[in-house]
């Protein structure tokens, strides 16, 4: 197994990589996520600090959506399920940020700025059809000053030995990948800028590949930001990261019960009130006062060959633009859980676990979760045979391609609605 933010190789065992990033598994679904399926169905795995936005969606606070595409190819069935996310979340009253990540298309792929363009236009027209906003913020990061400036602020707080723990970037690695990590630590934590309302929490929803960018954009906001908070009985303890002279200036403006020790202030009252009033302090002393972003992790979507969904294997996807009838195609080739014989399948039963066509059912085509379950019964009974299931999922994905690319020809009417930071808009 490899995973990395640029490729992703072997069986990917979501155990390990919880043990070995630190991810949080979602154990009891709250009755905020149980009508979103993804969560409902174990999809979304796993989170860092899911609870801030649990929090602030119970307490009706401003908080914030971001996550961000390559446009190294089409838009496929692996990108709707990240489309899907955001949309949820903004549904759900979280401010909406999307990045068209053109400098990393650039650095990793190759991709010219021109190509990225276009391609990434696609992206967008497939989000809007698919139900986003008109408040969302979209922006193609070579366009975007905001987050080039914030990258030269944060990569003064990085260095080459984190990058090589966390990346795994050898002496050969250049300096425009290395530089593209704190570019999108520059994305992650741009909804917290003033012009946006300043510190929030901020969920970024992304496959487990992506965690390196996770766990450094965290660090990264822990260490350039002033004051540390930690949780004691009754309140919170008040560390400056930045010499005492930042607890002898909120010493001095303190509005709660405190006590003042050499390193640390501790602050008595309700936790919550406690560190967004610090916080203003901060911001009044010229801090970013930054709060750590939370995650959440979806699993990879199957290809219809095996292996991960991927747009450097077309026949490994779905896209949203495709011809139905290509679709249809390339189902009825898939991969299943099926066994060597329609007799043997019958006696024996499928193994829905190991089938593409399942995953799609699961993920995308079945929001019903009875008539997934019969689905999944049906094949691992042997009732259902592979051609069969596979006709049947091939008539809704046409049916969903028709009807989405109609909608995507009328997004193209309704961008003119929506905050597009681009070079050629």
């Amino acid at each position: 197994m490899r995973v990395t933010p640029w490729e992703v190789e072997g069986i990917v065992d979501y155990e390990k990589l919880t043990r070995e990033f630190g991810i949080q598994p979602f154990k009891d679904i709250p009755n905020e996520l149980k009508d979103n399926k993804l969560f409902r169905r174990g999809i979304i795995f796993g989170h860092r600090d899911y609870t801030k936005i649990l929090d602030a969606i119970r307490e009706g606070r401003n908080w914030a959506v971001m996550s961000g595409f390559m446009p190294s190819g089409p838009p496929h069935f692996g990108h709707k399920m990240t489309m899907e996310e955001i949309i949820w979340h903004q549904k759900m009253k979280g401010m909406a940020f999307i990045c068209i990540a053109d400098i990393e298309a650039y650095v990793v792929r190759g991709l010219s700025f021109d190509k990225s363009k276009e391609l990434g236009l696609q992206y967008i027209k497939n989000m809007i059809a698919l139900g986003l906003k008109e408040d969302a913020y979209i922006y193609y990061q070579s366009a975007c000053k905001d987050v080039k400036d914030l990258a030269i602020k944060l990569s003064n707080e990085v260095n080459w030995s984190e990058l090589k723990a966390i990346y795994g970037f050898t002496p050969e690695t250049t300096l425009s990948k290395m530089f593209v990590t704190v570019i999108q630590a520059a994305d992650i934590l741009q909804p917290q800028l003033e012009k946006f309302g300043g510190p929030k929490p901020t969920v970024i929803p992304v496959g487990a590949d992506q965690d390196p960018h996770i766990r450094l954009t965290r660090d990264i906001a822990a260490r350039i930001s002033i004051f540390s908070f930690e949780s004691i009985r009754n309140g919170l303890r008040i560390r400056s990261r930045k010499g005492k002279k930042y607890l002898d200036k909120i010493e001095k403006k303190l509005e709660f019960e405190f006590k003042r020790y050499e390193e640390h202030i501790d602050v008595f009252g309700k936790a919550e009130k406690i560190e967004d009033y610090i916080r203003k302090l901060e911001l009044e002393f010229g801090g970013p006062a930054f709060i750590l972003p939370s995650s959440t992790y979806h699993r990879f979507i199957m290809g219809l060959t095996g292996g991960k969904m991927s747009s450097s294997k077309p026949e490994s996807v779905i896209s949203l633009l495709e011809n139905p009838s290509d679709a249809e195609r390339k189902i009825m080739k898939a991969i299943t859980g099926g066994r060597g014989s329609a007799e043997e399948q019958r006696k024996l039963g499928g193994l829905p676990e190991r089938c593409s066509i399942f995953e799609l059912y699961k993920i995308h085509l079945v929001d019903n979760d009875k008539t997934l379950n019969e689905i999944k019964n049906d094949c691992k009974s042997g009732k259902m045979l592979c051609g069969y299931c596979k006709k049947m999922a091939a008539e809704i994905v046409k049916e969903f391609l028709k009807e989405h690319q109609n909608k995507v020809l009328e997004a193209e009417k309704l961008l003119k609605d929506y905050t597009i930071i681009s070079n050629s808009f």
